[in-house]
């Protein structure tokens, strides 16, 4: 479940890139395999879990079918949703509000020069679905994007994350810059029907290579903690207040494994799954892990 965190951002803020110092930490062996997923399921970018925890909600990126797929709790194929009223352009995140409303971002950008950006709610509500619709449509541009692409050096502006809390959406960017540093931003949309600026509220970096810090999803709990997941790791944002991510402690944790890892979402405020894309004899598993 894409759990909630108890921030709201009220004003436009820009932050430095400079964060508190970041800590790694091992976790051997906490990574384990929880279930392979359906062997259909190659290319999952996403997961959520139903308000009763009882069905995990996953979707799957560019080139694949407009559906959403559930699954029971032993990774068993329980239904296809299919949405009727969308186009699977590049789906690369889903989540959930307080309230168990579904949300799947249709926001993958890697090339940064997409102008349909959105984010889909839909009426998704049991696995006894075959089908759901789109009922709010937020589509959405970048504060600070003028070219469709930038340069190559300023490539910010493809995103595989993102929550919601309080009523907006809070995006996490994936860096295709050459020269890769591990610099993210973090964007806010409100959850409204409508066509918005993506509000630029916070600029971060994350210490590593691409494997290390391109983000490709995150979730959230009520402990203020915001985890994002890479390749490699986990990072966990904390201490920062209201208005100010300057404040931000990232904290990563290594995995110790590494592999196409697309999903994360909180089951408590300790304990993550993770899923990972199949690639030929490794991946495609739901992992357990506990902070």
């Amino acid at each position: 479940m894409k759990m909630n965190i108890l921030f709201t951002i009220s004003t436009l803020l820009f932050v430095s890139c400079n964060p508190k110092t970041e800590n790694t930490q091992s976790q051997d062996n906490n990574l384990k395999v929880e279930f392979s997923l359906p062997k259909k399921l190659k290319e999952v970018s996403g997961i959520a879990l139903s308000q009763d925890q009882k069905t995990i909600w996953a979707i799957e990126d560019a080139g694949n079918k407009n559906v959403v797929y559930g699954l029971n709790r032993q990774g068993e194929l329980t239904t296809d949703v299919l949405v009727e009223n969308a186009e699977n352009n590049d789906w690369e995140d889903i989540t959930k509000d307080a309230a168990g409303n579904i949300y799947v971002g249709d926001f993958g950008n890697n090339e940064n020069d997409r102008q349909n950006l959105s984010i889909l709610k839909l009426d998704l509500k049991t696995d006894s679905q075959k089908s759901t619709k789109v009922i709010q449509t937020t589509k959405f541009h970048y504060e600070g994007q003028t070219e469709f692409p930038p340069k190559k050096s300023n490539l910010l502006y493809d995103c595989e994350a993102f929550v919601e809390k309080d009523g907006n959406f809070y995006l996490f960017t994936k860096n295709r810059s050459k020269g890769f540093d591990g610099t993210f931003l973090v964007f806010q949309i409100p959850n409204k029907d409508g066509d918005f600026e993506a509000k630029l509220v916070g600029k971060l970096k994350l210490e590593g290579g691409y494997d290390d810090a391109a983000i490709t999803s995150a979730s959230i709990n009520y402990k203020n903690q915001i985890v994002l997941l890479t390749h490699k790791n986990i990072h966990v944002l904390s201490g920062f207040s209201a208005n100010d991510f300057g404040s931000t402690k990232i904290q990563k944790i290594s995995l110790d494994h590494n592999s196409q890892k697309e999903a994360v979402v909180f089951v408590d405020d300790k304990t993550l799954l993770i899923a990972d894309e199949k690639d030929k004899s490794e991946g495609g598993n739901v992992y357990l892990f506990e902070l």
